[in-house]
């Protein structure tokens, strides 16, 4: 691999479950029903928002932070049909601001991040719990969507990547400083980059990097490039690593 990843510091927090997300100050750490607001430099608690056991918000994913709103991705996984959103909350006092409702989809929404003015959304299937039968992982896919939320394209992994899901699938994805889609699966401690085709509609693989992470969701920090936030999941920690090489 030309690129490596340097870890530099690591915090932990009960939220560090599903996916991390960050802006100048401070990083997110994503739980399924709730969100953990930390101070970047110290790793302090500064709020936090919980959703009720019972409420509508049941598997957050992945997120990012744009124009002073937290966007994080969600879906109702394991049940099916497979139904996902997009929820909303204002990243300065973490109040749920809303939500774009997809629906039913075939997959569900694991990621979101934006790139040249688009909407990027991954959207999951799995081989067994959470999967729907005759989805299986091949059917993980992006959805490209403008300003209004209409859909616009869309890009298929492959088979290289696909296989390394196993039976999960793609957990988180952001694209790098290098312009690269940096994408996660479920489990496996590595990341893969991906280059987004001229032709065709099935990403290229252009290595697959070792990295402080278990799968899941993962943030680059845009006020600090080459900076990435990943989270290990088992020992509910965010990591924060340095991307060298490339």
């Amino acid at each position: 691999a030309d690129r490596s990843f340097e870890e530099v510091r690591r915090f932990s927090s009960p939220y560090a479950r599903q996916g991390p997300a960050v802006d100048e100050g401070h990083f997110y750490a994503v739980t399924n029903q709730a969100i953990g607001k930390y101070d970047k430099s110290t790793g302090e608690l500064v709020n936090e928002w919980v959703g009720p056991e019972d409420g509508p918000i049941t598997h957050l994913n992945s997120g990012i932070v744009f124009d002073g709103v937290l966007y994080a991705a969600h879906s109702n996984y394991p049940d099916a049909p497979m139904v996902s959103s997009i929820e909303m909350w204002d990243s300065e006092t973490l109040e749920h601001l809303g939500s774009h409702a997809f629906g039913i989809r075939p997959g569900s929404a694991t990621w979101i991040d934006r790139r040249d003015g688009r909407w990027w959304v991954g959207f999951a299937n799995y081989e067994g719990r959470g999967g729907v039968p005759g989805r299986p992982p091949s059917w993980t896919h992006i959805v490209v969507f403008d300003e209004e939320w209409r859909e616009i394209g869309g890009y298929t992994f492959p088979p290289g990547v696909v296989e390394r899901f196993l039976d999960r699938s793609n957990s988180g994805a952001a694209f790098g400083p290098d312009g690269y889609l940096y994408a996660t699966g479920h489990d496996a401690a590595e990341i893969y980059v991906l280059a987004v085709p001229d032709a065709g509609a099935e990403l290229r693989l252009i290595e697959i990097v070792p990295a402080p992470a278990e799968g899941q969701g993962i943030a680059w920090d845009r006020t600090e490039p080459g900076t990435l936030y990943t989270i290990i999941k088992a020992e509910e920690v965010v990591v924060v690593s340095r991307m060298i090489g490339a």
